[in-house]
């Protein structure tokens, strides 16, 4: 079966995370990613946070399936030719060094038109145009600058930012996007375009509730925080602790067993509010004016979850989701990554994969989050570096044997 983007060839100009991300999710979904890698070390994360000795690390490894890779120096003269040859034959580049980089190799966006007019050349930044342009940002940077960090925690402790990488792997899912769409929009115009994720854009687009919530806050205080009714608010959106960021209420509820996990989420809806009560044994409350509606609750729902904690608590957090999900009650365990490592239904949907590697062995990885009906993903292992650049270099470029061993005589490969 062919995949959706087979015929796409990607040169792959990252490294650590955010570009990565990208360019594993294009060669999932069946673009040729070329890997173009520094002879001798390659992407700085191979020898990164080794749980192994002498092996790649579970950094790279989790980053880079299903790409091959090339060792080149684009500084050297006939590394700089094979870079231009790379160029010509490919559809998509992609990188995400420091500003200016591609540039000082001899190579901004009206060199790489010139050498080839079709192709689509796409960058993660840490900032757009402005004060912070020239900046260099990382994962917690970006967290901090696109409103992720100032939302996230408890009002009375400091900002927090996230276990998800939302600012590498969200910036460079968003960059997937702006590829794909670049890529089918070539098909009506016949031209590439240069295409740009910034990172602080990439994070605040995945907080945009609460820049909605700064607006809101200019006409009132936000009824559904925790703040409400006895704390109060400043000029700027609060951290609200486990508070729902919709319309509903939710918190994180301890269950049984007292482990830092065995919690649970529960959201309280309308309709869910009468069943909720059975089953907590509190079924006074179903019509009781003080608590049957969702405005006479929302100046209490510390007491509402305080209620709803004492029943979880004698239940461990997977019996609490069978009982409520069989009355329609939205809830969902807090799963460790023991848990979800070793969940039967993640490993039979592809979301977690395991994969043989020649020098390391066996490990775990994710898998594509996209289901294709008529593309599925097969998760490949990451290549060793320089694994094939003699295919490459005679494969695709046509390079004799006499050719790749001048060029890694000369230190190009």
């Amino acid at each position: 079966m062919s995949k959706a983007l087979e015929g796409v060839r990607v040169l792959d100009m990252t490294h650590v995370q955010s570009g990565p991300t990208c360019t594993q999710l294009l060669a999932w979904l069946g673009a040729d990613v070329i890997k173009v890698e520094r002879p001798g070390t390659g992407d700085i994360t191979r020898g990164q946070l080794r749980d192994l000795p002498d092996v790649d690390s579970l950094y790279f490894t989790m980053l880079n399936g299903n790409k091959r890779s090339i060792t080149l120096n684009p500084k050297e003269p006939r590394g700089k030719e094979i870079f231009t040859r790379l160029i010509e034959t490919c559809d998509v580049m992609v990188e995400n060094f420091a500003p200016g980089a591609i540039d000082r190799m001899g190579f901004p966006w009206e060199r790489i038109q010139e050498i080839n007019p079709r192709m689509i050349y796409a960058s993660v930044k840490g900032f757009g145009p402005g004060a912070y342009e020239d900046c260099k940002v990382y994962e917690n940077v970006a967290q901090c600058t696109g409103g992720a960090a100032t939302t996230t925690g408890f009002d009375d402790g400091p900002p927090l930012v996230t276990g998800a990488q939302i600012g590498d792997t969200g910036t460079g899912l968003h960059l997937a996007i702006g590829i794909v769409s670049a890529l089918y929009q070539r098909v009506s115009s016949g031209r590439g375009q240069r295409v740009v994720c910034a990172m602080q854009d990439g994070v605040l687009n995945l907080c945009r509730v609460k820049l909605r919530d700064q607006q809101r806050l200019t006409h009132g205080p936000l009824t559904e925080y925790p703040q409400y009714p006895n704390g109060s608010f400043g000029e700027a959106v609060p951290r609200a602790g486990n508070a729902s960021g919709g319309g509903q209420p939710g918190w994180a509820v301890k269950c049984k067993g007292g482990g830092p996990n065995d919690y649970i989420y529960v959201i309280i809806q309308p309709p869910g509010w009468a069943p909720l009560m059975r089953i907590i044994g509190r079924p006074e409350l179903i019509d009781d004016p003080e608590w049957a509606t969702p405005a006479a609750r929302l100046p209490k729902l510390d007491q509402c979850f305080a209620m709803i904690e004492e029943w979880t608590l004698t239940r461990s957090k997977f019996e609490v989701m069978a009982i409520l999900n069989a009355e329609d009650v939205p809830c969902g365990p807090i799963l460790s990554m023991k848990e979800i490592a070793e969940d039967e239904s993640l490993r039979a949907t592809g979301t977690v994969v395991e994969v043989d590697h020649p020098t390391r062995g066996k490990y775990l990885t994710v898998g594509n989050p996209i289901k294709m009906s008529d593309s599925p993903a097969e998760v490949a292992r990451s290549p060793l570096l320089g694994e094939h650049t003699d295919e490459i270099l005679g494969g695709l470029l046509g390079l004799t044997p006499r050719e790749i061993a001048a060029a890694r005589e000369e230190g190009a490969v």
